[in-house]
């Protein structure tokens, strides 16, 4: 079974550095086979046996700290994931839309779209955010990089873990995941 791992935090900043090929080695060293990194930022294709998306992230997650030392959370998504991403992305019908505005969350878990009252998102306007199950749709004003709408206050504010991926990066992650079946 073909799992995407989405490694939060890693090559950042000059922080939690792992090469891709170390990265590769690593994962194919616990049993994971077909491993295929996309750039430096924690996009890493594994097929395995195992099933459980959870149980593939522990096991990704435990072995990096395991043999680099530092704690990476992981959020494994399937396929299913990234199209869900197109098809359910509210901002896309959007006349004159900026793509390089929209970006999507994933989450360690799913939530009810009510929970973006605990958001409070509307001290973020501009900045527009939708929740859609283990995934929030995000489209900043300005950018990414002048908001304070980001995985960090999303991690705090809903108890979750997150991790952020540019709309053109989600559309690459699907491409290859439809060349690598």
């Amino acid at each position: 079974m073909k799992h995407l791992a989405l490694l939060r935090g890693i090559n950042v900043s000059g922080h939690n550095m792992i090469k891709m090929e170390t990265l590769k080695s690593l994962l194919e060293g616990i049993g994971f086979t077909h491993v295929v990194t996309y750039i430096q930022s924690g996009n890493v294709f594994v097929e395995t046996d195992e099933e459980s998306t959870f149980g593939v992230g522990f096991k990704i997650k435990q072995e990096i700290f395991k043999q680099l030392g530092f704690e990476v959370p992981t959020i494994v998504i399937g396929k299913n994931d990234l199209e869900l991403c197109l098809k359910n992305n509210p901002f896309l019908n959007e006349k004159d839309l900026d793509t390089k505005k929209l970006y999507v969350a994933f989450l360690s878990k799913e939530l009810p779209s009510s929970a973006i009252h605990e958001l409070k998102i509307s001290q973020f306007k501009p900045d527009e955010a939708v929740i859609d199950g283990n995934r929030i749709f995000i489209k900043y004003h300005v950018g990414a990089g002048k908001t304070r709408l980001d995985q960090k206050y999303i991690e705090k504010k809903l108890n979750v873990v997150a991790t952020m991926r540019n709309w053109n990066t989600v559309n690459k992650l699907l491409e290859l995941y439809d060349e690598q079946v």
